[in-house]
C-alpha cells in the first residue's frame, strides 16, 4: 500500500513523528532495527525537556513512560568559586524536565505506535521507495560532518544517601562535565573523560569507581554506595550540510548528533519532529520542494543555536587554567543573580530558539 510519509528509523524520533503523522491523518510506514539498548548491561539515561514531555503528549505517548522530573538543576565547577541553581520556577513550568531511560523510552514509543496501527517492519533495510516522502530518522548520517572531541562520555547508574530526589546536577571538572540526573531514586551518572580514563573507570571496581567519582563531585549529592549498568559511549558533534533533498528529509542524529552536555540531541530531535509534522500537516504533497524547504527554514535556527550552544559548553569549562577558571566562576555566580538572565537561559533549553525571557 502506497503511503504519505515513510519513516526510516524506529527509534524515539521516529516513533514521535510517525505518531504526530498518523493522528493527522497521513498514512505512515516505518522501518527500522528492533528497540533495544545500544550496548547489554549499560545505562542510556535521557533527559527529556518540558517542551518534549508536551510533544510526547500530543503523540499520545506520555502516560505510558516511567519518567522522574527535575525541578532544580545545579551547575558548579570542580576546584573553583561560582555555581547557578536553575529551577521550575525560573522558567515557569511544573518541571525543567524528565529523566527517562533510552531503551524503556523506545519501546513504549514502538509499542504505542503499533497500537495505533501504524504499519512497522523491523527489517532495518525494508524498501520505502512508494512514499511521497521519506524521512531519515536511523542515527548518525554517514555524510555528516564529524567533529571528535577527544573525549568518551562514561554512563551509570549509582545509588546514594539519601537518595536521589529532583534536584540534577552539571559538575565542570577539567576532565569533562559530569552530570548526575536523578533516575527512580538512583542517579544516572553522564561523565565526560578522556578515553583512556573513560574505559579505566568502567573497568574499575566499585569501591575504586565510586571513590573517583566522590573526589571528581564532592558530597553535595550524598554519599555514593553502590554502582551497576556501566557503559562508555564515544562523543562527537555530527552535523549533515542539508536537511532536506528531493523527496527526503533528515531528523533526529539522522540530521545533528550532539554532544550530550545540557542533554540537548534527542530534545532537539523531537522539536525536529513536531516542526515536520506541522508543516506536512496541510501540505496535498509532503514531499513537494517547497513544503520542505520551508521546513529546512525554520529549523535552521534552532538546530543551529543548539548546536553551537552544545559545542561552546562541551569545550567552555574544560581546563584547568587560574584565569579562566576565575572567568568561569564570574560568570556563573552573575548568572545565579541575575533573574532574568537564568529565565531566559532555562527557557532556551527547554523549548529551543523560541525562548522568550
Amino acid at each position: 500500500m502506497a503511503v504519505d510519509v515513510a519513516v526510516r528509523g524506529a527509534g524515539p524520533v521516529g516513533c514521535t513523528l510517525a505518531l504526530l503523522l498518523h493522528g493527522l491523518g497521513k498514512r505512515v510506514a516505518l522501518a527500522g532495527r528492533r528497540p533495544g539498548g545500544t550496548a547489554p548491561g549499560a545505562a542510556r539515561p535521557i533527559t527529556l525537556s518540558h517542551a518534549s514531555r508536551l510533544i510526547l503528549e500530543r503523540a499520545g505517548a506520555w502516560p505510558a513512560l516511567r519518567a522522574t522530573p527535575i525541578t532544580t538543576i545545579h551547575v558548579s565547577q570542580a576546584g573553583g568559586f561560582g555555581r547557578t541553581l536553575l529551577t521550575a520556577a525560573d522558567a515557569g513550568v511544573p518541571a525543567l524536565g524528565h529523566v527517562v531511560d533510552y531503551a524503556a523510552l523506545a519501546a513504549s514509543l514502538a509499542a504505542r505506535a503499533a497500537a495505533a496501527g501504524i504499519e512497522i517492519s523491523y527489517d532495518a533495510g525494508a524498501a520505502l521507495d512508494n512514499a511521497a516522502l521519506l524521512v531519515h530518522a536511523e542515527g548518525a548520517s554517514g555524510d555528516a560532518n564529524e567533529k571528535r572531541y577527544g573525549q568518551d562520555a562514561l554512563v551509570a547508574l549509582v545509588a546514594a544517601e539519601p537518595r536521589a530526589g529532583s534536584t540534577a546536577y552539571e559538575r565542570f571538572t577539567a576532565g569533562g562535565p559530569l552530570a548526575l540526573l536523578p533516575l527512580e531514586g538512583r542517579y544516572a551518572v553522564v561523565w565526560g573523560a578522556s578515553e583512556e580514563r573513560a574505559r579505566a573507570l568502567c573497568a574499575a571496581t566499585d569501591d575504586v569507581f565510586l571513590s573517583a567519582l566522590e573526589r571528581s563531585f564532592g558530597s553535595r549529592a550524598g554519599r555514593f554506595v553502590a554502582v551497576a549498568s556501566r557503559g562508555v559511549f564515544p562523543l562527537a558533534l555530527r552535523v549533515r550540510a542539508a536537511r532536506v533533498g528531493e523527496r527526503e528529509v533528515f531528523v533526529g542524529n539522522a540530521a545533528q548528533t550532539l554532544h550530550p552536555v545540557a542533554g540537548q540531541g534527542l530534545n532537539l530531535g523531537l522539536r525536529d519532529a513536531w516542526e515536520l509534522a506541522q508543516a506536512i500537516a496541510d501540505a496535498p504533497d509532503p514531499g513537494e520542494a517547497t513544503v520542505l524547504g520551508r521546513y529546512a527554514a525554520r529549523r535552521r535556527l534552532d538546530a543551529a543555536a543548539t548546536i553551537r550552544a552544545t559545542d561552546l559548553l562541551a569545550g567552555l569549562f574544560l581546563g584547568a587554567n587560574p584565569l579562566a577558571r576565575a572567568a568561569r566562576g564570574a560568570a556563573l555566580t552573575a548568572l545565579d543573580v541575575c533573574a532574568p538572565a537564568r529565565r531566559f537561559f532555562a527557557r532556551r533549553m527547554i523549548y529551543g530558539a523560541s525562548a522568550l525571557p
